[in-house]
């Protein structure tokens, strides 16, 4: 007869559990947590496992023990709002629901990174109404001989930005500055400003190129915070200076050297670190001798480490150090390319001979900057910028 124990002292009764008692659901993204309290009667044999259910859509977990605890449930639908109960199990089946829980609602958590330059639409997915957003600038590039290195972009970040489910939103990630023509002794040109929504919601600007007997400043930043890029100070004849560093989550990034072999400054608040200046001699056409080092770049990540100065030499000038996981300068003058992962803010610095060379004489162009990045996290009420815990999923 189903349902009946027979012992060596007579007849026992055996049954279902009874139901448990449900507790307070919580959740995490898409995963909920749902606890209960055994059931007083485990029908006279040990309960085996405990499985809850959502409704709607019936997910279910189950956890494999005789007691109380706690019941996760993964896979929910982002924006979804949900309820579970929770059965008990033992060897003669399967008892009674809880009554149902508390609801919760799941979130989507998530991000969208832009890496590449030119203009996007991002569609905030179902369920999201809250974005976080990091946009950093491109790098201005070196002027040609007698020019120093461009300018680091700016970074800006904004958190808990309102957004509609479905609706569009405008994301532009700005080109790098392109070097100056040695054959007419030109500027560097400047980067482009990456943004999200306009300039004025959040922006990485752009940095300038180089140019001379100019204060080159770097690009500036829009948000609830950020950094401006490094920049350089620029007089008469001091060419082959570093580029500068892209900004900091919380900080401006290195300045590059610009005398004679200076090294450039430390970024701070996880900015890049400023490249070195090269050298020269004196004589009217003393020789070749390198461009100032890259700024260093930086990452969508979060705030990190702070880039290193570069050292300025007349023979190699080193590229500034990386910013907050992101990428070093190079030693020539070429900083790092532009990537989800590592993208480069950083000014590219100027390539040439001795300034008071004619420009077209080595042919030594400015090098390029680094083309900027936008990354956005989701749910924006949770992950913001600048913790470091905004990793890519």
């Amino acid at each position: 007869m189903s349902g009946i124990m027979l012992t060596m002292a007579g007849v026992t009764a055996t049954s279902v559990p009874g139901a448990p008692t449900i507790g307070t659901a919580t959740i995490s993204g898409v995963t909920a947590s749902v606890p209960y309290t055994a059931p007083a009667s485990n029908g006279g044999s040990p309960i085996t496992s405990y499985t809850a259910t959502s409704s709607p859509s019936g997910i279910t977990g189950t956890l494999s023990q005789a007691g109380s605890g706690t019941i996760t449930v993964s896979g929910l639908t982002g924006g979804t709002s949900y309820t579970f109960t929770v059965t008990a199990t033992n060897v003669i089946g399967t008892g009674p629901a809880s009554a149902a829980s508390n609801s919760v609602t799941a979130v989507v958590v998530g991000q969208v990174a832009y890496g590449s330059v030119g203009t996007y639409t991002f569609v905030a997915p179902a369920g999201v109404t809250k974005v976080s957003v990091v946009a950093v600038g491109g790098g201005g590039g070196g002027g040609a001989i007698g020019r120093p290195g461009g300018t680091g972009g700016g970074l800006g970040y904004k958190n808990n930005y309102t957004v509609v489910p479905g609706c569009s939103y405008t994301v532009v990630v700005g080109n790098f500055g392109s070097g100056g023509n040695p054959n007419a002794c030109a500027s560097g040109t400047a980067g482009g400003d990456s943004y999200f929504v306009s300039t004025g919601t959040v922006k990485g600007g752009g940095g300038i190129g180089g140019r001379t007997n100019e204060t080159n400043v770097g690009g500036t930043f829009a948000g609830d915070g950020g950094g401006n890029g490094g920049g350089n100070v620029v007089s008469a004849n001091t060419g082959q200076g570093g580029g500068g560093g892209a900004g900091g989550y919380a900080g401006t990034g290195g300045n590059g050297g610009t005398s004679q072999a200076q090294s450039g400054t430390s970024g701070s608040g996880g900015g890049g670190g400023g490249g070195g200046a090269g050298g020269y001699t004196a004589g009217p056409y003393p020789g070749y001798y390198p461009g100032g080092g890259g700024g260093g770049g930086v990452a969508l990540l979060g705030q990190g480490g702070s880039g290193s100065a570069g050292s300025g030499s007349n023979t190699a000038p080193g590229g500034g150090g990386a910013g907050s996981g992101g990428c070093a300068g190079g030693a020539a003058g070429f900083t790092c390319a532009g990537g989800a992962g590592s993208i480069g803010g950083g000014g590219g610095g100027a390539s040439g001979a001795n300034s008071g060379a004619p420009c077209y004489l080595y042919n030594q162009r400015g090098a390029n900057g680094s083309r900027g990045g936008v990354r956005i996290i989701y749910p924006g009420n949770t992950r913001s910028f600048p913790s470091t815990c905004t990793g890519n999923l």
